[in-house]
C-alpha cells in the first residue's frame, strides 16, 4: 500500500484507476498478472513497477482479479 492507493495515485496509480483503465479489456487480467510478476515501466508515465518475484503465478492472478474488481472512479 506504499505504492498504490485504493483510489488515488501514490507512486503508481490507485487500484480504482487501474480498474477504470482496463474496464472491458478481456486480456487485462493476464497482462496485469505479468506486470505484477515481471514489472513494467511506461504504462503510467515514467513510473517503474518493480517485479515481484516472490509472488507466485496463482497469487499474481488473484491480485490482478482483485484490482480489476475495484469500482472505477470511486
Amino acid at each position: 500500500m506504499r505504492c498504490h492507493g485504493m483510489v488515488t495515485k501514490f507512486v503508481g496509480p490507485g487500484f480504482a484507476q487501474v480498474a477504470e483503465r482496463y474496464q472491458g479489456d478481456a486480456t487485462a487480467a493476464a497482462r496485469l498478472r505479468e506486470k505484477i510478476m515481471q514489472g513494467s515501466v511506461g504504462t503510467w508515465g515514467n513510473v517503474i513497477m518493480p517485479r515481484q518475484p516472490q509472488v507466485s503465478a496463482a497469487e499474481a492472478s488473484a491480485l490482478a482479479d482483485w484490482v480489476l474488481a475495484q469500482t472505477p472512479g470511486r
